[in-house]
């Protein structure tokens, strides 16, 4: 086995060809002229007022770290120059993000109908630039293409989002990230600076926020709820002093900081400086060392007069650090369990007149927003502030779908879009994925084909909606490596998503200068996943439904090899034997368990996996409920019967979600055939709000219409392992019925209280 896959690996890297211009995102109109400019160390940068003067600077900072050469900056210059010039209104431009890029052999001419115009031209002039490691540190000139480009984005709010509360990152790494969104024509950075698991931000008025909420004694060790502790202190915060420096650095490239104070849950840290803002004072709580929702542990915020008063302080000093207009205040993921069991909640409630605790929670957001508002901002939350009356003012981020951004566009409220289906940076990336993520599979290309306007609104309503952001939390991102390869490429994608008007985008092109963008990636000095080039393979029905086919395919145009043999899972011994790697032409048909690898020829892109057959590999396959979009399988029904077995948890794109729904199927074996044991693999993950069914029925027909039923199967202790074995008398049939009941709406006292439960199915074997 070691020799075959030694055997498989050993080929040569991949190349590819590069097309002229690889801008990202791709301007709205280009056209390439006749001849080139030539940028040496005597070509001077002009800008025309001192307030162009940092996008010269960008400009130059970009030669020096990449090329190792600056340019003169000047007022003017007769020829061989590169000038940055934005136009002069009489008012305020209609979109002051437009630019005109024009390149002639003589002079480069940049001129943005507001500032934040001409350093978007900027940009578009930086990709231009050669990216070969013959350029690289010491070359003194180089050769750009004469062109033309009128451009503007699409969209006003084009954002990344970082999460520095699981993990913590550096000032210095945070420049970086602002750069990278800056490279992208982005304008927005949404920075989660506090949750259960540390505060980040500097409150002179609260000391404690930051010397005891912003360190935790442990983490715990891999995917939730992990294998233990590494009992290792671990945080930091950021000082008022490094976040003025910091707003400062990313307003000079035109990026608006949207901090995140995150309220009424989600705010363990704070609890544990300060368990009086908490409904249970008496209890010691401690900075969270585990992810996900908090049900045993209280992270909520009580709505007392004392805990507002704290609040108004922090805005108060978060608002004077932060100049932009939003200000983010969470709302998500509020536990009403703390207050259901709070005798002040409970009369608070009759005194306001509220009916439960969603307009508890309502109540409570409306009170945040007016603090916010009387400062002259504007409050942002995600779209939980919708449940109980969406305050007056307020922003909705958009995550659990686009539902609720549509609810609040219809209600003329102002959306940026960031479905988790699209815009979680956090998702696996490749099918394959060998480190841990919180799960779900987000390729590049769906990333890329998002359009945040929902086809249910009106033109009207539709102009409620900013934009869109890429999210990033860090419960699995531990490290500067890790966060780069999940950003890139899914960044690039976005940015063009965001940036391009819908008929100008193009997938087959955008992934021409993909290929193009991972040299760039290379040329910075970043991380990148290459799930780009993954091989995809799908498993489908043989015909007459007797037996498998598997299907092979990559983007990287090399050549794919393969090996394919039969397997005894229990001797764990070829049966029969691949004597040599083979060429893939066409699909591949199996009948027997068997191992199937596959590599691209010359790269690092791979894998391998177990094809198990029983008596239902293959069948047709029917289902009454139609999994989650989000985890819609690999194949949908289909892969309940395909023979490929989750082995990664969470991570395998081979689960079938069910939110508040049964999965309920119906195998058809195509002839009479006896059974006695039905397997079915179940995740169990509370913290995901994923739960095993509490019932599964089993039930038999000839007929596909009159089912008898075998048997019911309840959860019992015994079923801690992902496949739950159910065995009953033999039976005989042509149709076997399998109903995994969900759990439903989640009880209280467990992760997910009062929301729907997800119910996660995978291979259903028969024997």
């Amino acid at each position: 086995m070691r020799q075959i896959i030694a055997i498989l690996f050993a080929f040569s890297a991949i190349t590819s060809q590069a097309q002229t211009i690889h801008i990202i995102p791709k301007p709205n109109q280009l056209q390439v002229t006749k001849g080139n400019f030539t940028v040496s160390t005597t070509t001077t940068i002009v800008y025309t007022n001192d307030a162009e003067k940092n996008t010269a600077n960008f400009f130059n900072g970009y030669l020096k770290k990449f090329y190792g050469f600056q340019l003169p900056v000047a007022k003017q210059a007769a020829a061989n120059y590169i000038s940055f010039a934005t136009k002069q209104f009489p008012k305020a431009a209609d979109n002051g993000s437009a630019y005109t890029l024009a390149i002639t052999p003589k002079a480069v001419l940049i001129s943005g109908d507001g500032l934040e115009g001409t350093f978007y031209g900027m940009q578009s002039l930086l990709q231009l630039l050669p990216i070969n490691s013959h350029y690289s540190p010491s070359t003194t000139h180089f050769s750009i293409p004469c062109l033309n480009i009128t451009d503007a984005p699409n969209f006003r709010y084009r954002g990344m989002h970082l999460d520095v509360s699981r993990h913590f990152f550096g000032v210095d790494y945070i420049k970086q990230y602002i750069d990278f969104i800056a490279l992208h024509k982005m304008n927005y950075f949404h920075w989660h600076l506090t949750d259960d698991q540390g505060w980040r931000i500097e409150i002179k008025q609260y000391p404690k926020l930051t010397s005891v909420g912003a360190f935790r004694k442990g983490t715990i060790i891999g995917r939730y709820p992990g294998t233990g502790n590494d009992s290792v202190y671990y945080g930091g915060f950021y000082t008022q002093s490094q976040i003025k420096e910091l707003v400062q650095y990313a307003a000079d490239r035109f990026i608006t900081i949207v901090p995140e104070i995150d309220v009424p849950g989600h705010s363990l840290a704070a609890i544990a400086a300060y368990p009086e803002l908490s409904t249970t004072p008496n209890i010691i709580q401690e900075v969270g060392q585990t992810w996900g929702t908090f049900d045993k542990v209280n992270n909520v915020l009580n709505p007392t007069e004392g805990t507002f008063t704290f609040l108004q302080n922090v805005l108060n000093e978060v608002i004077d650090l932060f100049p932009g207009k939003y200000i983010h205040i969470g709302g998500d993921e509020c536990s009403k369990k703390w207050w259901k069991e709070s005798a002040f909640c409970q009369d608070l409630m009759k005194k306001e007149g509220l009916k439960n605790e969603d307009e508890l929670q309502s109540y409570f957001i409306h009170r945040i927003e007016k603090m916010i508002n009387a400062k002259g901002r504007l409050m942002m939350g995600w779209d939980e502030i919708l449940e109980g009356g969406l305050a007056p003012n307020a922003l909705v981020m958009s995550w659990r779908g686009e539902k609720g951004g549509i609810e609040a566009a219809k209600q003329k409220h102002q959306v940026v879009m960031t479905p988790g289906t699209y815009c979680y940076f956090d998702h696996s990336q490749t099918k394959n994925e060998d480190s841990v993520t919180i799960g779900s599979y987000l390729p590049v290309e769906k990333v890329y084909n998002y359009n945040p306007l929902p086809a249910e609104l009106t033109a009207d309503e539709a102009k409620y909606i900013l934009g869109a952001q890429g999210n990033v939390w860090t419960e699995y991102i531990g490290n500067t490596a890790k966060l780069e390869y999940m950003i890139f490429p899914r960044m690039s994608a976005l940015s063009e998503a965001l940036w391009t008007k819908p008929a100008n985008k193009s997938l087959p092109d955008f992934e021409k200068r993909l290929q193009y963008q991972f040299k760039r990636y290379e040329f910075w000095k970043v991380n990148s996943s290459k799930a780009y080039y993954d091989i995809k393979d799908s498993i489908y029905a043989a015909k007459n439904n007797k037996g498998l086919m598997w299907s092979l395919s990559s983007k990287s145009q090399e050549e794919i090899v393969y090996f394919a043999g039969a397997y005894d899972t229990k001797t764990t011994e070829w049966t029969a034997y691949p004597t040599a790697h083979l060429k893939y032409e066409k699909p591949i048909y199996l009948d027997a368990t068997s191992i199937v690898l596959a590599s691209v020829k010359g790269l690092n892109q791979h894998f391998s996996k177990i094809i198990r057959f029983n008596k239902a590999t293959g069948k047709k396959i029917t289902l009454a409920n139609a999994p989650a979009a989000q985890y819609p399988g690999n194949g949908g029904a289909f892969g309940l019967v395909n023979g490929v077995v989750s082995i990664k948890g969470i991570n395998s794109a081979e689960w079938l979600g069910f939110n508040g729904t049964n999965m309920e199927a119906v195998i058809d074996f195509g002839k009479i055939e006896s059974f006695s044991t039905v397997t079915l693999d179940m995740l169990a993950q509370e913290g995901s709000w994923i739960y095993k069914s509490p019932l599964t029925e089993i039930l038999i027909s000839y007929n596909g219409k009159d089912f008898k039923l075998v048997e019911r199967f309840p959860l019992t202790s015994d079923d801690t392992q992902q496949q739950v074995v159910l065995k009953f008398p033999s039976q005989t049939a042509r149709y076997l019925k399998v109903i995994a009941h969900n759990d439903g709406t989640i009880l209280g006292g467990k992760p997910g209280a009062g929301k729907p439960g997800w119910l996660f199915v995978d291979e259903i074997a028969v024997d």
